[in-house]
């Protein structure tokens, strides 16, 4: 398997560490969760890794020319904002194809007419079909009902068994069992 991300010893932060030393290795193929209590650092490892936060010290190494793809909780407003599902994906280079019916049939509605969970799902959409290798995701379920949820654990395996690697932070149980190889969990005591 092609090693596409190797961490040894990464403590990542913004104006100090935010974590404590860790070890990860992601191949292709694979979907790694990372979970944990509120404050431990998941989001500041994916950062990290996406190049937003610092690395105070440890190794970070990604293959090279690695394609990543992030997403974040930040959901951007659109209220007002003359813009449809279909041209959000559109300006993201997005496909519209693997959409599940209810959402795809809602496609040329105006994003601040959508539920917060359609609009979460679409934003997340455009981001799981950008050409990435490697896929970061920060609660990813956030927002989204059990379909949209059952919808997400298949498209993640199949983007998995086509070979992507999947770094997944998530605080459902439930759907980090469904969809990963493996889990770290970071713990309250993990934190500097």
């Amino acid at each position: 398997m092609t090693c596409l991300l190797r961490a040894q010893g990464l403590v990542a932060g913004w104006q100090q560490p935010a974590t404590q030393p860790l070890d990860l290795t992601i191949t292709a193929g694979e979907v790694v969760g990372l979970t944990g209590p509120n404050g431990v650092g998941k989001s500041t490892v994916l950062a990290a890794i996406a190049g937003r936060a610092k690395v105070f010290a440890g190794r970070l190494e990604r293959a090279p020319g690695i394609r990543l793809g992030l997403q974040t909780q930040d959901v951007p407003p659109v209220v007002g904002m003359p813009i449809s599902g279909r041209e959000l994906l559109a300006l993201t280079d997005a496909t519209p194809t693997g959409l599940p019916p209810w959402l795809a049939d809602r496609l040329d509605i105006r994003l601040d007419c959508l539920s917060g969970g359609q609009r979460h799902y679409l934003t997340l959409w455009a981001v799981l079909q950008a050409p990435a290798d490697l896929l970061l995701l920060d609660e990813p379920t956030n927002n989204l009902d059990q379909a949209g949820v059952a919808h997400l654990t298949a498209h993640l395996r199949e983007r998995a068994e086509n070979g992507s690697g999947l770094l997944v932070v998530s605080h459902d149980a439930a759907f980090v069992g469904a969809v990963c190889d493996r889990v770290i969990e970071l713990g309250a005591g993990d934190v500097a």
